[in-house]
């Protein structure tokens, strides 16, 4: 069942987090529908400008309806990752979207503001709700590019002056994450501390955290034994999950994580079957561990268990 991320964030406020995890084909899909029933947990679908465009967005969008046909028990929202003014207006008029991201961190303040105003305006007029971003990730996911040297962190200050001009419903908060594989060096870790200040500015308003990746070294060492390049990949850790939820992060976005399980899955396979040309035996293989993946994130991010709970509080 396609809800809001409205009514999602209603029932995980300062309980859990929920997972945000972008999919670009049917493998992604099916493992990501096995894994959050089998973890008995909401979750929220993202397709990016990347992603649809890879196909062509009517065909993602087909495989969605379908797997809300073959899982009823589901219950999930349908997000624009990182859309531009042009791809909000396209997703709100397509009557499928749930729920649509602004992304106009990379200009000024005043202008953010303006951009988002419009978007939100359009949205709420069809019954959806928008995200925003105030602060700049460093990193690259797909068009979106930022130098650690242009990296900001969110302003707490400027967050509710954000919030109450722009009416956006939910806003994604710069924390010290990146896009990527490559989040952090040293001893760098996530700036709850300024992730405590933006929530007492913005009491039980939820808060967005991207480029929330664990990228498991398990993973990496696996991938580069299998013929792999990764050097230094390193992300966040999923044990402060916890405390960003009761600090008011509601929604965690994680697409790093599920393209390392498939390198993985598809170079290791390849290795071991070097005799193999039919893409349908390790596409089950990676549904399987994709699946594994998500059920894993979800008990990590405290959503696991709660998918009747939601059910209770959507039918109320």
């Amino acid at each position: 069942m396609i809800v809001t991320t409205k009514k999602l964030f209603e029932a995980a406020y300062g309980k859990y987090a929920i997972g945000a995890y972008n999919i670009n084909n049917l493998e992604q899909l099916m493992g990501l529908f096995r894994g959050n029933l089998d973890s008995k947990a909401p979750f929220i679908i993202q397709i990016s400008k990347g992603a649809r465009s890879y196909t062509n967005k009517i065909m993602l969008e087909g495989l969605i309806r379908s797997a809300d046909q073959v899982f009823p028990d589901a219950i999930f929202a349908v997000h624009l990752d990182h859309g531009d003014e042009e791809a909000c207006y396209d997703c709100i008029n397509s009557g499928f979207y749930s729920s649509v991201m602004i992304d106009a961190s990379g200009e000024d303040f005043e202008n953010n503001i303006a951009t988002t105003r419009r978007v939100v305006d359009a949205a709420h007029a069809r019954g959806i709700v928008v995200e925003a971003e105030l602060g700049q990730l460093g990193g690259v996911e797909e068009h979106v590019a930022v130098s650690e040297a242009d990296a900001k962190l969110t302003d707490p200050e400027k967050a509710r002056e954000f919030v109450e001009r722009s009416g956006c419903d939910s806003l994604a908060v710069a924390i010290g994450t990146s896009h990527g594989a490559y989040k952090f060096s040293g001893t760098q870790g996530l700036r709850l501390d300024v992730l405590e200040q933006i929530q007492k500015r913005l009491p039980g308003f939820p808060l967005v955290m991207h480029g929330s990746s664990s990228v498991p070294q398990e993973e990496v060492q696996r991938i580069n034994a299998a013929g792999g390049q990764l050097k230094g990949a390193k992300g966040v850790d999923e044990n402060s999950f916890k405390r960003a939820a009761e600090l008011g992060v509601t929604k965690v976005n994680i697409d790093t994580d599920g393209r390392l399980v498939w390198t993985r899955v598809h170079r290791e396979y390849f290795l071991e079957h070097p005799e193999n040309f039919d893409l349908r035996p390790v596409g089950k293989v990676f549904m399987g561990e994709y699946a594994r993946f998500i059920a894993s994130k979800n008990e990590k991010l405290g959503s696991a268990g709660h998918l009747d709970e939601v059910r209770k509080v959507l039918a109320g």
